[in-house]
């Protein structure tokens, strides 16, 4: 597997983990949201990087778009 989309998936599962993890503290809420605001910072922090990187990756020639093309 080409290490760039090796690396997208890893950010999208560390985000989805991190979600995860941010509802569970939701769902156990004792008053104290220092870790859901945590869990949340970090789900913001990956989704920034991921955007970044996307942005680089395709600057940079790594990635390529597809699907659907408008007809002309």
């Amino acid at each position: 597997m080409d290490p760039v989309k090796l690396l997208i998936v890893l950010l999208f599962v560390a985000i989805v983990v991190s979600l995860g993890s941010a509802l569970r503290e939701l769902a156990r809420s004792e008053g104290d949201g220092r870790k859901l605001v945590r869990s949340l910072t970090w789900r913001i922090g990956l989704s920034i990087t991921l955007f970044a990187l996307l942005w680089v990756f395709y600057l940079a020639g790594r990635i390529r778009p597809h699907g659907i093309v408008p007809s002309q």
